[in-house]
């Protein structure tokens, strides 16, 4: 079955099975936390985190779990280990909806990849003045 549009992450939270809708909004409030200049939205009909034009973090829920996007192998490597439990494939960490939201370890997420954006920015304007 496809997904519906949604207009709004509310929206895409309310259309999730009840399990779900509970984690779902602990990720959201933990990648808010932690990234409190991002942009809320929808895109590729998932909850999306835009930072300075550049997409932060996805997220999406399942029947089962929950999944965020991207964990670059950058930031794989920078968790030491942490993250190889939730790794389901080259860019996508999924996360059991049968435990706790692992809240800490998502606001930890959602800091490094606004560093990581954060860094790309400079590097571009670094650039551009030579």
């Amino acid at each position: 079955m496809a997904r519906p549009d949604f207009r709004s992450i509310d929206e895409y939270i309310a259309a999730q099975p009840a399990a779900a809708q509970v984690a779902l909004g602990r990720v959201r409030c933990a990648i808010r936390a932690a990234a409190w200049g991002a942009e809320e939205g929808i895109s590729y009909k998932i909850p999306a985190y835009r930072l300075h034009g550049s997409v932060l973090l996805y997220f999406a829920g399942w029947k089962q779990h929950f999944s965020i996007y991207p964990a670059s192998d950058r930031m794989v490597a920078a968790f030491k280990g942490e993250l190889d439990p939730y790794r389901a494939s080259k860019g996508t960490l999924r996360f059991p909806l049968s435990v706790p939201v692992p809240v800490k370890l998502i606001e930890r997420i959602a800091r490094f990849r606004v560093q990581e954006i954060d860094e790309r920015k400079q590097a571009k304007v670094a650039a551009r003045k030579h």
